[in-house]
């Protein structure tokens, strides 16, 4: 098939697009500098330069590649890590997931695409109540963080428009916390303050996260392109973990001193109302759907294995 990827060169785009060309996929990747033509060549795909908020560059690229599918993985997410100000490290984010979106789905009807598939996240958004771990019928939160407000909003957006459009297949991956090359968990934006033993439990740390490996999140979207019925799915791995249950396992995975408790009261200086709720009170969520239905299966089952195995 014709696949028309935007954000090529993101974490999740380097390892989709070879995994689609070994699969005999015809692939495009868009990227927004100009600089990076010859990283997306050397994945296998033919480089096309436009903006994702730029609705007539983006409406040209699409009408010049004529793909047959458009995978939505637009962030811009590589200026640091931030949680006391983690509306400020979203906001283009944000826009990718609402006005990106909205250009590109314009783009694929004009073209006639028949399948349309983007990204979301499955990490933090569930409501916090109610058993630990969440499947896609679950209800999303009604009252998160006020710092998080405008993400879950974009996420929203990107939850109830895909899946309605009715001139193809919408399908919606809701990704865990990706770790792996080139990602936050496989980078310094993560590892530096593990090491440093500046990344702390708060409170009770019973926090529950879902991570996925990157390779995997390419492989199941791959799955997602190439026999997804329309809808969400939940792409992570086996096992949603506790915060002080998997930051020590991080820890003891480099080879470092275990990391700091600190208390609610602390944690709220040091990382605001969404970084203690991210650490006590999200929600994981269960991949059963994607397994089931995509026949997708991670390599690295749980985080006992990925952070041993596939950090690197």
């Amino acid at each position: 098939m014709k696949i028309f990827v935007a954000g090529a060169t993101g974490a999740l785009g380097r390892s989709l697009i070879p995994q689609l060309v070994a699969a005999g996929h015809d692939v495009v990747g868009m990227t927004r500098s100009a600089d990076k033509r010859e990283t997306v060549r050397a994945l296998g795909a033919r480089p096309v330069v436009a903006d994702g908020l730029d609705a007539d560059a983006v409406a040209q690229a699409v009408a010049e590649a004529e793909p047959e599918v458009i995978v939505h993985q637009l962030t811009a997410l590589s200026g640091g890590w931030d949680m006391r100000r983690i509306d400020r490290v979203f906001a283009e984010t944000n826009r990718l997931r609402t006005e990106g979106l909205d250009h590109l789905l314009a783009a694929g009807q004009a073209v006639g695409a028949k399948r349309f598939v983007a990204q979301s996240y499955a990490g933090w958004p569930y409501a916090r109540t109610g058993g630990p771990v969440k499947d896609e019928s679950d209800p999303l939160d009604p009252d998160p963080p006020a710092k998080l407000r405008d993400a879950l909003h974009a996420i929203k957006h990107v939850e109830d428009t895909v899946p309605s459009i009715e001139w193809g297949d919408g399908i919606v991956l809701r990704y865990g916390g990706f770790y792996g090359p080139g990602t936050g968990a496989g980078g310094e934006e993560m590892i530096a303050p593990v090491r440093k033993r500046q990344f702390p439990v708060i409170g009770n740390g019973d926090g529950v996260w879902s991570f996925v490996h990157v390779d995997d999140a390419a492989a199941a979207t791959v799955a997602a392109i190439e026999r997804g019925e329309p809808g969400l799915y939940n792409v992570v791995d086996d096992e949603p973990a506790r915060v002080h249950d998997w930051l020590p396992g991080l820890a003891k995975a480099l080879h470092a001193k275990p990391p700091r408790r600190v208390p609610r009261w602390l944690g709220r200086l040091l990382a605001g109302d969404a970084g203690v709720v991210m650490m006590t009170e999200v929600r994981g969520a269960s991949n059963a759907k994607a397994k089931r239905e995509l026949r997708w299966q991670p390599r690295y089952p749980n985080w006992h294995v990925g952070f041993a195995e596939g950090l690197g």
